[in-house]
């Protein structure tokens, strides 16, 4: 009890500014998020109203009737199915294959004895400022025998120059300590970065772990490009020719009730609920690695 009360009798009183502002602080807070969260809502809504709905309201997030019709016209081929089932494909492969090279490229560029060190710091920092462009990169994919293929999405972006030099200064910020322990023990290079680093640096690699599955869930213009093959689709791009098809419908269908069309929006909202609800389940498994993954390896170092 008397530790309890000297807690007590030790806490901070704030002054009635620091009140104030506290209440000003979080209100602001919750206005950003609410001014993020009512938009999607409104499109989830939206994804199940009826076009008269549409038309006659500029905002709700309860539709009065419930219609599933834009759903409908987005599953009745099959091929959303099939696009999902290849974005997973493709974000889990190049998400664990961009994970392989960043870790291990940035693990050896976070040791200062490294002889060259700078150098290959400077030729990646290089990368980040030039590009080759679209043309020469489409040749070179081309070249390698890479077009309509996965690979084609994968390897160019192998690393991402921003991603590991995050990496790398969170493995800076691992005590030297270890190393030298784990090194008297008789571990390897190799057996100190999977036995030791690796595991200490979980909320950096769930971080960039979610950049890099957003990236390839959401890829849309590559995919376009080096992507041939309508089997190889992914959900992106045939979200796309679900829309552009239903509204070249819709141009001549004003009444879904008498044509048996959804109404445009509706499958409009109801493609981009399709689209981020599977990468939006993920984060709730690495929020509580987010922030303090992306914020000390990219403050330190």
């Amino acid at each position: 009890m008397a530790e309890v009360k000297t807690t007590r009798e030790n806490r901070i009183k704030k002054s009635t500014a620091d009140k104030v502002t506290d209440v000003i602080i979080y209100v602001g807070i919750g206005l950003v998020g609410l001014a993020t969260l009512l938009p999607f809502l409104y499109v989830i809504a939206g994804s199940f109203a009826t076009e008269k709905e549409l038309t006659e309201r500029a905002f709700f997030i309860i539709p009065r009737e419930f219609s599933l019709n834009a759903y409908n016209y987005i599953t009745q081929t099959g091929d959303i199915f099939k696009g999902l089932r290849n974005s997973i494909y493709l974000t889990v492969v190049g998400t664990i294959i961009n994970m392989f090279f960043t870790t291990t490229f940035a693990y050896p560029l976070s040791k200062v004895y490294m002889k060259g060190r700078n150098v290959l710091l400077n030729m990646v920092i290089v990368t980040m400022l030039f590009s080759g462009g679209m043309i020469p990169s489409f040749l070179w994919i081309q070249s390698l025998g890479l077009y309509n293929s996965y690979w084609a999405l994968i390897l160019p972006g192998a690393i991402s120059p921003f991603n590991m030099i995050i990496v790398k200064n969170f493995f800076q910020e691992l005590p030297a300590e270890l190393d030298e322990a784990a090194r008297i023990d008789g571990c390897t290079d190799i057996g100190i970065f999977a036995k030791i680093v690796i595991p200490l640096s979980k909320p950096v690699i769930a971080s960039i772990s979610l950049f890099y599955a957003v990236g390839y869930w959401n890829d849309y213009f590559n995919a376009m490009i080096y992507l041939s093959d309508s089997r190889k689709e992914t959900v992106q791009i045939v979200l796309r020719r679900i829309v552009l098809l239903a509204g070249g419908i819709n141009a001549d269908a004003f009444d879904y009730e008498s044509n048996g069309v959804p109404p445009d929006k509706a499958v409009k909202m109801a493609a981009t609920v399709v689209a981020t609800l599977p990468i939006l389940v993920v984060y709730p498994f690495v929020q509580k690695y987010f922030t303090k993954g992306v914020m000390v390896g990219a403050v330190k170092g």
